[in-house]
């Protein structure tokens, strides 16, 4: 899966848990995004993304 399909996924289970998500593009280092989400927060890298790296990360912001 893409980032940005990935990305959508995300906004769209936070938006059924009505906890905010907020995206900053600009703080990650090179092609990475920073994800906060409730408090927590993590990194999303570009490119195709493997099923663990994304359950990696929905844990790490508390969504899993």
């Amino acid at each position: 899966m893409k980032r940005e399909q990935f990305l959508r996924d995300l906004r769209k289970l936070a938006k059924t848990r009505q906890i905010e998500l907020e995206i900053f593009e600009d703080k990650g280092k090179g092609s990475h995004y920073r994800i906060k989400c409730g408090g927590k927060i993590s990194t999303v890298k570009s490119g195709d993304l493997t099923p663990m790296y994304m359950r990696l990360v929905r844990k790490q912001l508390g969504l899993d």
